[in-house]
């Protein structure tokens, strides 16, 4: 308390005789005869400032302030000494003393040195509140840019994906255009044209709905303790009849002995089925001889836990320059058949289990895709 004081002196007059003294002056005054005693009022009614005499039996008023300044160094301790024990009050200012006062005690000194003490309680007062201002409007100039950033990845995700709609738009008024055309002509072949250039661009616009609604349910996923090899096995059930209607051979290398790490087995069935697609779509694009198309799905353990998929296939490929912005909000390799949001969709999950994604291309010679997984992630909060 900021105008509680404890008195220690082991003479109670001088403890009676300053106790009313220091009354006068508008202190809550506690005293004690011993530096036992002082210690016991000084835990009870921490007080802002301790007067203590420096010669005392048992303890002396050394030990005392050493004892006080580990239990609160920010409680002002003045020290009361004799002339003969100079050096033993120089010795306490070496402990942190706010000062020193000779017997006998004279009133307009000892005001000077409880002047010394308040202003001292005062300054660091002031110090603390401005340094918990600081810290607020840190806090507070840190949450402002948290969310002008946010916003300007919204305001960066809007207009990428209103540029995706522009172009569909473009699309579609084309193959209007075409139907115009054939219908003022009577040419079935601009009526053929047009009409396929309008359903290319629904079947994108329906796309497009689709893949939003998925990358919105992935905002937030919960993890749990789960075979990695589970969703690789059920994305090769999925797709071989698909695989082998496209002429692709779709090869299965599932590493015997992987350990259960934290995962969410719906989230991964997704990135794993997104990239099998991807890779299954980049052979279509090449001409090859029968049964030469191939995507392989691994899974194999990782170093210190957890696991790798790989998707590889040898299909049409990617230079340098288009690897590195695949996984941009709403880029596509795909032209008219593609959104940009399936590859973003991978790697926002993929980053949600503390993981990576990375892709090794080569224009004409196939990918390979590389999720890496850890073993556990501190976001785990369900258990099988």
């Amino acid at each position: 308390m900021e105008n509680t004081i404890l008195l220690v002196d082991d003479e109670a007059g001088i403890r009676r005789v300053l106790g009313i003294s220091l009354a006068d002056r508008g202190y809550i005054v506690h005293t004690a005869g011993s530096g036992e005693e002082a210690m016991r009022l000084f835990e009870k009614n921490q007080p802002s400032i301790v007067l203590t005499d420096i010669k005392m039996p048992d303890m002396d008023g050394i030990e005392l302030l050493q004892r006080i300044k580990r239990r609160n160094p920010d409680t002002e301790v003045i020290m009361f000494t004799g002339h003969g024990d100079m050096n033993l009050a120089i010795k306490s200012l070496k402990y942190e003393a706010t000062d020193f006062v000779t017997k006998p005690i004279d009133d307009d000194v000892l005001e000077i040195a409880l002047k010394r003490a308040r202003e001292k309680i005062f300054l660091r007062q002031k110090l603390k509140q401005h340094t918990e201002n600081l810290e607020k409007l840190v806090a507070e100039k840190a949450q402002q840019l948290v969310e002008a950033e946010r916003m300007a990845a919204v305001g960066q995700t809007v207009s990428e994906l209103a540029h995706t709609i522009k172009n569909i738009a473009n699309g579609l008024k084309g193959s209007i255009f075409i139907l115009e055309k054939g219908i003022e002509l009577d040419n079935k072949q601009y009526l053929l044209e047009g009409w396929k250039m309008a359903e290319s661009n629904l079947e994108k616009i329906k796309n497009l709905s689709l893949d939003l609604l998925d990358y919105g349910k992935y905002a937030e996923i919960d993890l749990c303790m789960c075979d990695p090899n589970k969703p690789a096995k059920e994305i090769a059930e999925l797709m071989q009849s698909r695989a082998k209607e496209q002429g692709i051979n779709l090869e299965l290398e599932f590493h015997p002995e992987l350990k259960p790490i934290c995962l969410n087995p719906e989230a991964i069935h997704r990135c794993l089925l997104n990239l099998v697609t991807n890779a299954m779509d980049a052979c279509l694009d090449i001409n090859s001889a029968p049964g030469a198309k191939k995507v392989v799905l691994k899974t194999m353990p990782v170093k210190g836990g957890g696991v790798e998929y790989r998707i590889i296939d040898n299909g049409c490929g990617m230079d340098e320059s288009v690897s590195q912005r695949i996984f941009q909000s709403f880029f596509s390799t795909k032209g008219t058949r593609g959104t940009g949001i399936g590859l973003m969709m991978t790697k926002k999950i993929v980053d949600q289990h503390a993981g990576e994604i990375r892709v090794v291309s080569q224009k004409g010679e196939g990918s390979t895709f590389i999720i890496r997984l850890p073993a556990t992630h501190e976001n785990h909060t369900k258990t099988p």
